[in-house]
């Protein structure tokens, strides 16, 4: 028999034996003392470290107004039921899982759902002991390690890591009908000939059409201005099996001499419609035949893309852009 008193705490059984909490029979069996505490009656063979395993998640537990706030992780609640933790600070790892444990107990008690932990990448220590009590990664950035877990037995809600990554292509057509097109050295087309329209991948924050003036400014240090965006397209299972949005854009240049990057393009230059419509690779590839259509429908004035209208949020006045056909809204 093993007796655990807590002293002054208001314990209740159902504190102590919670059924379906992270993994199953995690605490050991326990009933009330008549002492104001709890008892804990082992009647079952029991290996010694586990039986030390469920004594400690049992004592970590015993909780009084709710559970020692020094023994909580700091945590902030999100806008979905779940709280947020982010340590900033070194902890012990025996310290750390302690905590968690105590932490995961009362927001059990709590009804919170979702559970993230914020770890930088110089607590990578902590990782494996996150991993231990049930949570799985979310998502990495270059300085931390975004881990969750989900505590209600019901099926989990947590959305997934972001699934697509934003890409643009970027017509430049000047007054000579001359589209902008470049040949690159790195990648798939390297060494094949291919002249393709610069194109390039979003920055995070990064608005469409500020990423299309940047990308041609960088291939060819040609400046434009944003004009449309004609079409986009939807790719699955591309760079680490993440899906793919590519915006098809047109803009209009501003300046005219064409000086390429040296990392990553090999050529540039200013090319005829007909003679870019005429590479057996844009009879081949769809793709590269509808950037030849666009640019005729376009200079035809037989196309309307969608222009980028400033508009604010209703909940936290946060500006982005909706991307729509201005001249057909009456």
């Amino acid at each position: 028999m093993v007796s655990v008193d807590s002293g002054s705490a208001q314990v209740r059984p159902e504190q102590v034996i919670i059924e379906n909490f992270a993994k199953k029979d995690r605490f050991l069996p326990a009933d009330n003392h008549e002492k104001d505490g709890f008892m804990v009656v082992q009647e079952e063979p029991m290996d010694p470290e586990e039986c030390c395993f469920k004594l400690e998640t049992s004592s970590v537990a015993i909780v009084e107004n709710g559970t020692k706030k020094d023994r909580l992780l700091p945590a902030v609640n999100d806008e979905h039921g779940g709280v947020i933790v982010e340590i900033e600070e070194k902890i012990d790892p025996n310290d750390f899982r302690t905590r968690l444990r105590a932490s995961l107990f009362q927001w059990k008690l709590q009804g919170k759902k979702g559970v993230w932990i914020k770890l930088p990448i110089q607590l990578a220590n902590l990782v494996e002991t996150v991993v231990k009590e049930g949570f799985w990664y979310h998502h990495a950035e270059p300085d931390y390690l975004m881990l969750v877990y989900w505590i209600p037995v019901t099926g989990s809600t947590i959305p997934a890591n972001a699934t697509h990554q934003v890409r643009i292509g970027a017509i430049v057509v000047n007054d000579k009908r001359e589209l902008l097109v470049v040949q690159e050295k790195n990648g798939r087309l390297r060494g094949t000939g291919i002249w393709k329209i610069p194109t390039g991948v979003i920055d995070q924050g990064e608005d469409i059409f500020d990423g299309a003036i940047r990308e041609v400014k960088e291939e060819t240090q040609i400046d434009t201005e944003f004009v449309e965006l004609l079409a986009f397209r939807q790719t699955h299972k591309t760079l680490f099996g993440k899906s793919e949005l590519y915006f098809l854009c047109v803009l209009r240049p501003l300046s005219f001499n064409i000086k390429k990057q040296d990392l990553e393009i090999e050529a540039a230059q200013w090319m005829p419609l007909e003679e870019y419509a005429a590479q057996p690779s844009v009879q081949k590839h769809s793709i590269f035949k509808y950037i030849g259509d666009l640019c005729s429908a376009k200079l035809e004035n037989c196309y309307t893309g969608f222009t980028p209208l400033k508009i604010k949020s209703f909940f936290d006045d946060k500006s982005s852009y909706l991307y729509l056909n201005k001249q057909d809204i009456h």
